[in-house]
């Protein structure tokens, strides 16, 4: 496995994010893999912030406690870093590609990546649930789940 560290990316790095790091980190300690480094961040993030409460929630619903996370901001040096990057949505892929030329091949959406183009019919963002109920982030968290889970396994890991 060539994949050294992974970049998520969304808006703010309270919610999506935050779960996209959370569910990457569980399923790759489940399978034994220690060498992948997992990290996110938030093109418009305020350093510092803590994940919504929403977010906690549905993470510990699956045994993550993100509870320490503080919100970081994007910087060029991240993506740089980073092997593989992925927005949960079309501009924030423009934003990480603004704020670091010449890395587009490393950036990626989230929803689409692994997936054929008949696959990707229909939506590959995944909206913000910020201030929005539970059930909405139940939602969005279910469709993260489902993509992380498909990169987790483009990386030759059982998930």
């Amino acid at each position: 496995m060539s994949v050294k560290r992974m970049l998520f990316v969304c808006t703010g790095n309270s919610c999506r994010s935050v779960m996209a790091e959370g569910i990457a980190r569980h399923l790759l300690a489940r399978a034994g893999v220690l060498a992948v480094q997992v990290e996110s961040a938030g093109v418009f993030a305020v350093d510092g912030m803590s994940p919504t409460r929403e977010t906690v929630r549905v993470l510990q619903e699956v045994d993550v406690d993100c509870t320490a996370h503080r919100a970081r901001t994007l910087t060029a040096q991240m993506v740089e870093q980073a092997d593989l990057v992925f927005a949960m949505e079309p501009f924030q892929v423009d934003e990480v590609n603004r704020r670091a030329p010449g890395m587009r091949n490393k950036v990626h959406l989230l929803k689409a990546y692994g997936r054929s183009s008949n696959e990707s019919a229909g939506s590959v963002h995944i909206p913000d649930p910020i201030g929005k109920p539970l059930e909405v982030y139940e939602v969005c968290f279910a469709e993260i789940r489902d993509a992380v889970e498909r990169v987790v396994k483009s990386l030759g890991v059982a998930t």
